[in-house]
């Protein structure tokens, strides 16, 4: 039940953005990219998810539980991603946000107690019909980490999500969303420029440029 990378190479007109890329992240586990900019961290989470734009080539293999998911396209893949920038819906309040990640045929009953029980875990209890725009910075990067999560993700992906919340906010912030992918049990992979995110004890995997 692991996410695992394979010598995982991509390619711009025929030139390799970093040196290929294997790692294996066990479930619970958090595995951080860290690089300089532009060394092609956010393109290979999009690799991983499968938004990866048509410009890029992908060479080697990407294994989720033991299935390839290279060819599968985006939504087959169960992949959750998590942005630096919250991505509500504004013209929905938080139960509508938070209802929207779930499966369909879930019903609607069913739906309000998964819900009620997120945000009371969240410490928003009877945050249901607020407005988005009426949220603090954390009280949203905690409402999407919930959304993301309500899918039910095979893995997590998560692209420097912590980095517009100021430093007090941070520190509250990351471990709530550690918990919870260690209470979840998948495996995650965390892009980030700065050094307090990482996980204490977890992987820290510097990407390189390719040297021309």
């Amino acid at each position: 039940m692991s996410l695992e990378l394979k010598n995982l190479s991509i390619l711009k007109q025929d030139s390799t953005i970093f040196d290929p890329v294997t790692l294996m992240i066990s479930p619970g586990a958090i595995t951080t990219i860290m690089g300089p900019s532009g060394c092609g961290k956010s393109t290979l989470l999009s690799a991983v998810s499968g938004s990866l734009d048509k410009a890029f080539t992908l060479k080697g293999s990407i294994h989720l539980h033991g299935r390839d998911i290279l060819s599968l396209p985006m939504e087959e893949r169960n992949i959750g991603i998590l942005f630096q920038d919250d991505l509500l819906f504004p013209h929905m309040d938080i139960r509508g946000n938070l209802a929207f990640a779930i499966k369909e045929k879930t019903s609607r009953v069913q739906k309000n107690k998964i819900i009620d029980m997120a945000l009371k875990t969240a410490g928003l209890n009877g945050f249901e019909k607020r407005d988005p725009s009426s949220l603090s910075g954390g009280q949203k990067a905690r409402v999407s980490l919930l959304r993301s999560l309500l899918a039910k993700p095979s893995a997590l992906l998560l692209d420097e999500p912590f980095s517009k919340l100021d430093q007090p906010l941070k520190a509250s912030i990351r471990p709530f969303v550690f918990f919870q992918i260690k209470k979840m049990n998948i495996p995650a992979l965390l892009v980030t420029h700065d050094p307090m995110d990482c996980p204490k004890g977890g992987r820290i995997l510097i990407l390189n440029k390719e040297k021309r």
